[in-house]
């Protein structure tokens, strides 16, 4: 893939759901929109008639519908659930449903292009298929055995509600896209990225788990790889708080196993007591 220019990646997402467009209040706006695949490709300009209510993903669609019939476009529940439809909208990772015109400025060509951190397949839909395979790579949820007679456990709402907030994820990878380790230096191989650790944090924090993930995170993992510069927190559009919820945590985790020798008995002991 032939890589443009990067505009600047602050700003998060709107959330507002997105509805179908009208009829009134018709004007042309100018879509730059990326076609290529793996061997190269460039940008093309298409004028689309808008309206209010439309979201990106609506002109994407009159797109492919009047003036581009080839468009490769992934999307699915246009509603901001599936996270299927990510890419990049004036150089922010977004979701192209959740994106309204009325957010963004109609004077110039508004640029759509594929999320950057991703191999190229064709226009704006990227392989995702690493992140599939790291998942894979993480312990699975490990319970205690029960805690009842009738083969349950009993646990504090709180410790339950402490996780519920990664629940939210839809799988978008935006975090990962905007995530410098991965977009900038291309460390997959070494490094997970945000969303496998906001993964990592619902299952070590879960009241239930006994499995230890954090000798994972800091060696095949690469949790230290993490600056914590916040910009996945930034571009999610579930607004997980992947930062400070799930990354620092998980950091703290790891200082404390193999750098506090102190915590690292408590933690043995907790463990032993709670299996």
């Amino acid at each position: 893939m032939t890589t443009p220019p990067t505009p600047g990646l602050s700003g998060v997402p709107s959330r507002a759901p997105a509805s179908a467009p009208a009829s009134s209040d018709s004007r042309t706006a100018t879509f730059r929109v990326w076609r290529g695949d793996a061997t190269g490709g460039a940008f093309h300009d298409y004028p689309t008639e808008t309206s209010t209510g439309m979201v990106v993903l609506d002109a994407i669609h009159q797109i492919q519908a009047d003036q581009a019939n080839d468009l490769a476009v992934r999307w699915n529940c246009k509603a901001g659930k599936c996270g299927s439809c990510s890419a990049e909208i004036n150089g922010k990772p977004r979701l192209m449903c959740m994106t309204r015109l009325s957010d963004l400025s109609l004077d110039a060509p508004v640029t759509v292009e594929p999320m950057r951190a991703f191999p190229l397949v064709k226009d704006l839909v990227t392989d995702l298929s690493w992140n599939y395979r790291v998942k894979k790579q993480i312990t699975k949820f490990t319970p205690r055995p029960p805690d009842a007679p009738d083969g349950t456990w009993r646990i504090q709402q709180a410790d339950v509600d402490r996780v519920q907030e990664f629940r939210k994820c839809i799988e978008c990878y935006l975090c990962q896209d905007v995530c410098h380790v991965i977009r900038e230096h291309h460390e997959q191989d070494t490094f997970i990225g945000p969303r496998f650790f906001v993964y990592a944090a619902a299952l070590e924090m879960h009241p239930l788990d006994i499995a230890d993930r954090i000798p994972a995170l800091k060696r095949e993992h690469g949790i230290g790889f993490c600056n914590i510069t916040k910009c996945c927190t930034s571009v999610c559009p579930e607004n997980i708080t992947i930062t400070d919820n799930a990354i620092i945590p998980l950091k703290e985790r790891v200082v404390d196993e193999f750098y506090d020798p102190l915590g690292k008995l408590v933690k043995l002991f907790s463990r032993a007591h709670r299996g």
